[in-house]
C-alpha cells in the first residue's frame, strides 16, 4: 500500500526563497503550471521571478506537445518566470540545459547520480526521472521554464516503461526538501545565465551530459534522420552530431526524438 503523500510546505519554501525568485505560490491542482504563468503574462502581469508549484497537474505538456502525466503529490511540479532582458536571444536555448544541470545537482545533493539527456530529460541509469519544458511568454522578454521531477511515485504509476523516481531508487527525501534544493540550484544557474556566463554553464552541462560522446539516432520532421556520434553542444545549446560525411547541428526545436543506437543506453 502506498504511504501517505504529504503536501508541500509553503511556509518553508517561501522562507528559503532566494534571487531571482521573489514570490511563490502553490496550487492544489491545475492543468499546466507553464500554461498558467504564460496566461498571467498575457494578462499583463510581470511574471519574472514568479515560482508556481502544483500538487497535481492534469494536463502537463512535454516538448513537442507530448502529454506529461502526473500523480497527485507524487512529483515536484514547478514553473518559473525568468527575465531574459539583456540576454542575446541566441542564448535562450541554453535555459532547458541549465535546468537539467540544476536537476542533476539537486539529485546529487540527496545521493542520486543523474545524467542530462539532450535537450530536456534527466535520466538515472537510462530511466527518465525528470522532464523540462521552456516556453517564451509575451509580450515581455520572459521565458517560462517548467520542471516535472518524479519523487513520491512508482514508475508504473507514471505510465512510461522507462521511468523512475526518487522513492523507487530507495531515497527517502521529501518533496519539500527537494523543491527547496531545486529552486536554489536553478536560481544560481539562472543568475549566471543572466550575467552572461554561458561558457561556464556549458562546461557544467557537458560534464553531466548523458548524450555527448554517445552514438545517437536523431529523428527529424518529415522522416529524416541523422545517425552518428554526439560530439558537442554548441554555444546556442544545439547538438553537434558527427556522421560519416559531416557534422550536423541540430536545435531542440527541430528534433522529434533523440535515441541511442541499438544496444546503447543514455545514462
Amino acid at each position: 500500500m502506498t504511504a501517505e503523500r504529504l503536501p508541500l510546505d509553503r511556509d518553508a519554501l517561501r522562507a528559503d526563497l532566494c534571487a531571482p525568485w521573489d514570490r511563490l505560490a502553490i496550487v492544489a491542482e491545475t492543468g499546466s503550471t507553464n500554461a498558467d504563468l504564460i496566461a498571467r503574462a498575457a494578462a499583463g502581469e510581470d511574471i519574472a521571478g514568479a515560482v508556481l508549484l502544483a500538487e497535481h497537474q492534469s494536463a502537463g505538456r512535454g516538448r513537442g506537445g507530448r502529454a506529461w502525466t502526473a500523480v497527485p503529490r507524487g512529483l515536484v511540479i514547478v514553473s518559473v518566470g525568468i527575465s531574459a532582458h539583456g540576454v542575446d536571444e541566441q542564448q535562450w536555448g541554453l535555459l532547458p540545459l541549465l535546468a537539467g544541470v540544476a536537476v542533476a545537482d539537486t539529485l546529487a545533493a540527496i545521493g542520486i547520480r543523474a545524467g542530462v539527456k539532450w535537450p530536456n530529460d534527466v535520466l538515472v541509469g537510462g530511466a527518465k526521472i525528470a522532464g523540462i519544458l521552456a516556453e517564451v511568454a509575451s509580450p515581455k522578454p520572459v521565458v517560462v521554464l517548467g520542471i516535472g521531477l518524479n519523487v513520491e511515485v512508482l514508475p508504473e504509476e507514471i505510465g512510461q516503461p522507462q521511468a523512475t523516481s526518487v522513492r523507487a531508487l530507495g531515497v527517502g527525501a521529501e518533496r519539500t526538501e527537494i523543491a527547496r534544493i531545486l529552486l536554489r540550484e536553478l536560481g544560481t544557474r539562472v543568475r549566471d545565465w543572466q550575467s552572461g556566463a554561458a561558457a561556464a554553464l556549458l562546461s557544467d552541462y557537458r560534464e553531466r551530459s548523458a548524450t555527448v560522446g554517445r552514438p545517437v539516432r536523431a529523428l527529424l520532421p518529415g522522416g529524416r534522420e541523422i545517425v552518428g556520434t554526439a560530439t558537442a553542444v554548441d554555444a546556442q545549446g544545439r547538438l553537434c552530431i558527427a556522421t560519416d560525411e559531416a557534422t550536423e547541428v541540430v536545435a531542440a526545436a527541430d528534433i522529434v526524438h533523440l535515441r541511442p543506437l541499438s544496444g546503447e543506453v543514455f545514462e
